[in-house]
């Protein structure tokens, strides 16, 4: 997948997720191996509720990959997203 492609599909609904998604593209993404920059264009192609609900740890993938792939998000980004819980 182009760079400019995966660029634009960092561009979500939220300011969390662009910047944690968008972080990652640029710090992480040309140096990861090839399983996890698939899983990255996997993870871009899910609807925004379910990427917040992976990267915020209410939901887990079942994919080592995924879950590989949502620790170095967190790592680039070691902000944890926060929720509304009320």
């Amino acid at each position: 997948m182009s760079r400019a492609r995966l660029t634009w599909q960092c561009r979500r609904g939220s300011l969390e997720l662009d910047m944690l998604l968008t972080r990652y593209l640029d710090q992480r993404y040309d140096q990861a191996p090839l399983q996890e920059q698939e899983a990255f264009a996997t993870l871009l192609n899910m609807d925004d509720p379910r990427i917040m609900a992976y990267l915020n740890g209410q939901e887990h993938s079942q994919s080592d990959a995924m879950s590989r792939l949502v620790k170095h998000i967190h790592a680039v980004y070691p902000h944890p997203l926060e929720t509304d819980q009320s």
